[in-house]
């Protein structure tokens, strides 16, 4: 399917996208998109419709043919400070902080976001699978987060973090009855599953 390159012709665009909110560890990462105007679609989809190859063989198409970007992240500690939601918009809001050329409109993928200083904000339901910025924010989010749960895994192999990238899978909540949490779990999450632990999916999957 064909995304949308913009929401309106009148205004510089940053598409903003975040993953992570629903693992039990990590952080969460975020990132903000301007795309020129003649960049073209290629394979760029909703990150969650993409293959892990593919996802990292865009990112490299990404980087060099967007007009700007910046990736964002917060620790766990923030996320239990602040709560996933807060903490996921302040990382848009930080992704934003980066870019050199300030945008005119910001396209936030989902129904929340708190105001940007001075630049106002269009809020897009599932706006990773409509709009072309937000799904390249997506992408970008997401390799970036992955890389990251990787090398993570190296530190605490146990968790399979490699894998399920720090959501709640099978694996992941019988790692945390046998060997607990570490210093990369979210404290505010549910990390006590001694109880029966149901048959959940072994992949994960971005919320």
């Amino acid at each position: 399917m064909k995304l949308r390159k913009s929401w309106s012709s009148l205004y510089l665009e940053a598409g903003c996208d975040e993953v992570g909110r629903g693992c039990l560890c990590g952080p969460v990462v975020a990132a903000a998109v301007i795309l020129p105007k003649k960049f073209k679609q290629n394979l760029v989809n909703d990150s969650k419709k993409l293959t892990f190859q593919t996802r990292m063989e865009l990112d490299s198409y990404i980087k060099e043919n967007v007009m700007e970007f910046a990736i964002a992240e917060l620790p766990p500690s923030f996320i239990d400070e602040h709560n996933i939601l807060n903490a996921s918009i302040h990382a848009m809001h930080r992704a934003v902080d980066q870019l050199t050329t300030r945008p005119e409109l910001i396209l936030v993928d989902g129904n929340r976001f708190h105001a940007y200083p001075f630049i106002p904000h269009q809020c897009i339901v599932k706006g990773d699978e409509k709009f072309l910025s937000i799904a390249c924010a997506s992408i970008l989010a997401k390799n970036y987060r992955d890389q990251l749960m990787i090398k993570l895994h190296d530190e605490f192999p146990q968790y399979g973090w490699n894998t399920n990238m720090g959501y709640a899978t099978k694996a992941h909540q019988n790692a945390l009855m046998e060997f607990g949490p570490t210093i990369h779990h979210r404290r505010s999450f549910r990390l006590d599953y001694s109880e029966a632990v149901p048959d959940l999916q072994e992949e994960y999957i971005e919320a």
